[in-house]
């Protein structure tokens, strides 16, 4: 997540060359991303949605986000 970031609610996911940003709400993807890592992302979503829009709402206004667990 970046600060003060423009919506909907996202994340900004990397894996080696791709880039995508996957809205939280609704999981559009924006970019690209191989489907075995879309299928990751959306599963370490499902896992946190909570945190994500709680850190969503502290980049919003600036403050020190929470760390999130990745899948194991």
């Amino acid at each position: 997540m970046n600060f003060r970031d423009h919506l909907p609610a996202h994340i900004h996911a990397w894996y080696n060359e791709y880039k995508a940003i996957v809205t939280i709400e609704e999981r559009i993807v924006k970019g690209e991303m191989p489907l075995k890592a879309l299928r990751l992302i959306h599963q370490w979503m499902d896992l946190h949605r909570e945190e994500l829009f709680i850190d969503w709402e502290k980049a919003q206004i600036g403050k020190t986000l929470d760390k999130i667990s990745p899948l194991d």
